[in-house]
């Protein structure tokens, strides 16, 4: 790697986000530049990520500023040492990309998930210099058997193998989500883009403290959007870790089956109910993944977790570019061979990381097309792709498309 550098851009959401850890009213996107040699080759990749402090560091004792200002510190940080957080040689830039993953995670403050947030957009840009210095998609850099030290160990053959074994054939369209917090009006936070642009896919936030509440409330948002037009609709549902244990979400769905067993049969999966630890937060999916899949979300943090995950008996990986490409592409990989499914969460992505996660979810197997939130929550941030790219930040009949038919590294120069 020869240089990189960073900039940063304050973005406020249209619509506040409510997790359960805060609300979200303004971020800071960190958009980072990588400029490599590949042979006689140079190149320079771009990536990008919004700094979801609340999201990845959710400590009530800090403020919003004072945590944005450490990310933005950190993202500098790596930056400037990027060629040794890397390892300080030439090597493929999924092993450069793991290594940087593994150097960033390993210190303790801001916490593991902040770390591996900051570090992505830089593993995204080397990927897509990349392939831009070979003029290829770097979904086309699988198709040699190489050793790949940093992800050898997770798999009984050869990495490489494995990771071209879970890339197909992109597909041009994915299906889109639209968010729906768990209080307000439908007719007016809903229903317009129903018409608009045809959403039939809804993703529900949920408090997960009061599991009849949280189930009227899906049997309300289900009942809403069959009245507004919407054909076989897809739920999913997120409380954002905060059920107390695997027994609170069993009693959540079977209040939702008596409730509504239609909205029932509706629900497609739950994304991480329970805390992010899932050492300290065990759990035991038996019984609930008997009635409906269970995916693990901010709980994947490092590639050692997966065996764990697994005998949890989580039904699949909820992956995000955030946390890195490398990280998420070993993941899914690790995840088809062990039978484990997969989809494809969002961070609000905008712009660069939205093409980025776009272009992952139609190369890699998904059970819920792509999730994108920037044109829900910051569609200004994506203006300066439109309208060339409106069939991705303007979703049309409940679908994203993807119509470029040569995509270059992960897309930087669309």
């Amino acid at each position: 790697m020869l240089d990189a550098g960073v900039e940063f851009i304050p973005r406020k959401l249209d619509t506040p986000l409510r997790l359960s850890s805060g609300l979200i009213t303004e971020v800071t996107e960190a958009r980072t530049e990588v400029t490599v040699r590949v042979g006689d080759a140079e190149a320079t990749g771009r990536g990008s990520i919004y700094l979801s402090d609340i999201w990845a560091w959710p400590d009530p004792e800090l403020t919003h500023e004072t945590r944005d200002t450490a990310l933005r510190i950190l993202c500098n940080e790596i930056a400037e040492d990027l060629d040794d957080l890397c390892g300080g040689e030439s090597a493929h830039p999924l092993e450069l990309g793991l290594r940087l993953h593994h150097s960033v995670c390993a210190g303790s403050e801001p916490p593991i998930l902040a770390r591996a947030m900051c570090a992505s957009p830089f593993d995204a840009a080397i990927h897509d210099a990349t392939g831009i210095a070979l003029g290829r998609s770097a979904f086309d850099l699988y198709d040699t058997s190489q050793p790949l030290p940093s992800a050898d160990p997770y798999f009984e053959g050869c990495a490489m193998d494995a990771i071209q074994a879970v890339i197909q054939q992109p597909v041009a369209e994915l299906d889109a989500w639209w968010i729906v917090g768990n209080a307000g009006s439908l007719d007016e936070a809903v229903a317009p883009w129903v018409e608009k642009r045809g959403y039939r896919c809804f993703k529900l936030k949920i408090l997960g403290r009061d599991n009849q509440a949280d189930a009227d409330r899906t049997a309300e948002v289900f009942r809403a959007v069959l009245g507004y037009g919407v054909q076989d609709p897809s739920l999913t549902v997120d409380s954002n870790e905060a059920n107390p244990d695997a027994a609170s979400v069993l009693d959540y769905l079977e209040r939702l089956k008596a409730a509504d067993e239609e909205a029932f049969e509706a629900l497609r999966y739950l994304e991480q109910p329970t805390g992010r630890d899932i050492l300290e937060h065990s759990q035991n999916w038996t019984e609930v993944t008997r009635m409906k899949p269970v995916m693990l979300d901010e709980g994947l943090t490092s590639l050692d977790l997966l065996d764990e995950a697994r005998s949890q008996g989580w039904s699949g990986l909820a992956l995000k570019t955030c946390k890195g490409h490398s990280f998420a592409l070993v993941a899914a990989a690790w995840a088809k061979e062990n039978g484990m499914s997969l989809s494809l969460q969002d961070l609000t992505n905008p712009g660069y990381s939205a093409i980025h996660a776009a272009l992952f979810a139609s190369h890699i197997p998904m059970i819920n097309g792509v999730e994108l939130n920037s044109p829900q929550y910051t569609p200004l941030a994506n203006q300066e792709w439109l309208p060339r790219l409106q069939g991705l930040f303007e979703p049309d009949k409940g679908v994203h498309r993807l119509s470029k038919p040569k995509v270059i590294g992960l897309g930087s120069g669309l």
